[in-house]
């Protein structure tokens, strides 16, 4: 039998170089392919990097005598993502760009066209980790062991058939070792920064990405009592919990205001100071909706650990499945400014169980 076939996802960047040279290395017959899936045709004011991404991209894999290949997937990102992203705004909730590209694009549209060519995995820069479980006749996904550089969140909706094809080969590396590896190799983006903002979008900020797709309506802004204070853009355009970018000035005291509520119905933002007239956006209990597993599906009541969003921390909590495939989430401590729309995370000490999307809060 011939060696096993592997596409890297290259996006350019450090993580996915040292990815390509692990598996290289490893002995896999491995090739890069860089996908395309954004120009910034609509002309938004942006960083858009996948040029320089597309030349990072092939010097390494050029620096590793690999095959390199450019794949246009504009159509299918902008059907899978930028649809979802748009849609999910114009209805009030918070989307996740990221876990949608994941799923539907990289172990999804890239992972068909890999075993469409002959390749047996497609493998990413993920700091995530897939390995046998304790009981050693099952293979999980974990946790990376680098903590601040943790992605298995953004794969909580990936389907449970689309990662048997799928490697991450940094996930055991924190890193300032990738860094190391890098050089050591010399790689040619060995020392390039991470990169920012919205998956193969680029630098934007989501308000002048949504002011393309969704035209501003304006309205009140107003406090808890109903003083109107100002005029927002959009309701689409602020998010509860935030306190940067609202248009009111803070106090004499220094004091900053919140958004505290989205009112569609009146087309109100509310706000509020940080403290008294704020215990509102803290929940101890959320329903989770459209529920997607990697194992098998949790169906009774039990304990489990939630991250509501990347870069929190995950929280002990009590999971109980409903009718109609939602559960109640009830946390162990009150969580900030959950948004419908937002993704959880589900965890079992540090294997990704799943996920899910908040819809409400409730009793």
């Amino acid at each position: 039998m011939g060696k096993k076939r592997a596409l890297v996802a290259m996006s350019g960047g450090v993580d996915s170089a040292v990815a390509a040279l692990l598996l290289k290395e490893q002995g896999y017959d491995i090739a890069g392919a860089y996908m395309k899936n954004w120009i910034n045709e609509e002309n938004i004011e942006a960083h858009c990097p996948w040029e320089e991404d597309i030349t990072d991209a092939r010097a390494v894999c050029e620096h590793l005598g690999v095959p390199f290949t450019v794949c246009n997937f504009i159509r299918d990102y902008r059907e899978r993502v930028v649809e979802y992203l748009v849609d999910g705004y114009r209805r009030g909730l918070t989307p996740n760009p990221d876990v949608m590209c994941n799923r539907e694009m990289k172990f999804g549209v890239l992972r068909d066209y890999a075993l469409s060519k002959g390749f047996d995995f497609v493998a990413t820069g993920h700091y995530c980790r897939r390995m046998p479980c304790d009981d050693g006749r099952a293979i999980g996904l974990f946790e990376g062991v680098d903590k601040n550089k943790d992605q298995s969140y953004f794969l909580a909706m990936v389907r449970k058939e689309q990662l048997k094809e799928a490697l991450f080969p940094v996930g055991h590396l924190t890193k300032p070792e990738l860094r190391e590896l890098a050089a050591r190799a010399g790689l040619p983006n060995a020392g390039k920064k991470d990169s920012q903002g919205i998956c193969f979008i680029g630098q934007v900020k989501i308000a002048d990405f949504l002011r393309h797709y969704i035209p501003d309506s304006p309205g009140e802004i107003v406090d808890t009592s109903g003083r109107v204070l100002g005029l927002h853009r959009g309701l689409h355009l602020y998010t509860l919990g935030q306190r940067r970018g609202i248009g009111i000035p803070s106090n004499t005291d220094g004091e900053h205001y919140v958004v505290v509520e989205r009112d569609g119905e009146r087309n109100r933002l509310v706000v509020a100071f940080e403290g008294p007239g704020t215990e509102g956006l803290f929940q101890s209990t959320m329903l989770v909706a459209s529920l997607n597993w990697l194992v098998e599906p949790v169906c009774e009541k039990r304990g489990l650990l939630v991250r509501p969003r990347y870069r929190d921390p995950s929280v002990p909590s009590v999971f109980e499945p409903l009718e109609g495939g939602t559960a109640r989430v009830s946390f162990e401590s009150p969580q900030r400014a959950i948004a419908p729309g937002q993704i959880c995370a589900l965890y079992e000490g540090e294997r990704l169980l799943g996920g899910g999307v908040f819809v409400q809060s409730c009793a």
